[in-house]
């Protein structure tokens, strides 16, 4: 197995630093996927650029994790579930939310399942969508804009859930509450 070196602000490539810096700042630590992601400047810094674009998209946080965690549960991110989870209850989504998408069973909003079911889509056909898949999703009270909001939150989580499962990232103490497996959305 290749080992990758969980970077700090001292040992990270000159390109990385001030990233490893800013989200010490944020975070109060350096999230290990960060970490990871320093050993390239341009993976540590796409990864911030994109998590900050994703930020400013049309949806709400409750909306954003669900597009998030629902990628992280179909790719079987067991790093980015913990992290997304702590997120979230940071964020005041409620908990049945983040219990919903943890399990990946429907939810009872209407708007918030046809969210979770495009992404789902978007996720499990590599973004080839059907026009009654997009006709559904916007019927449901999305925008074409959202649709492209999807999207960008996909190659996000791409972006990280691939990084975790080729480095093995381990889950920070700050997530240990939150881990997650598979099987937790099997037994659903």
């Amino acid at each position: 197995m290749t080992n990758f070196i969980l970077h700090t602000e001292e040992t990270a490539p000159e390109g990385s630093k001030a990233i490893l810096q800013g989200a010490k700042k944020a975070y109060g630590f350096v999230p290990n996927l960060m970490a990871t992601l320093a050993e390239s400047p341009a993976a540590v810094e796409a990864y911030g650029t994109l998590s900050g674009i994703f930020d400013k998209s049309d949806f709400t946080s409750a909306e954003r994790q669900v597009v998030l965690m629902t990628n992280n549960r179909l790719n079987g991110c067991t790093y980015c579930m913990a992290a997304h989870s702590t997120i979230a209850k940071m964020q005041k989504v409620p908990a049945d939310v983040i219990e919903t998408l943890r399990k990946g069973t429907s939810f009872t909003d209407p708007k918030l399942e046809a969210l979770r079911v495009f992404s789902a889509k978007v996720n499990e056909n590599r973004g080839v969508v059907s026009d009654a898949d997009i006709a559904a999703f916007i019927v449901a009270g999305y925008s074409k804009a959202n649709v492209l909001e999807v999207i960008v939150g996909t190659g996000l989580k791409v972006l990280s859930n691939y990084t975790n499962h080729v480095a093995q990232s381990p889950i920070d103490d700050a997530f240990q509450s939150n881990k997650w497996s598979a099987d937790m959305s099997e037994a659903a």
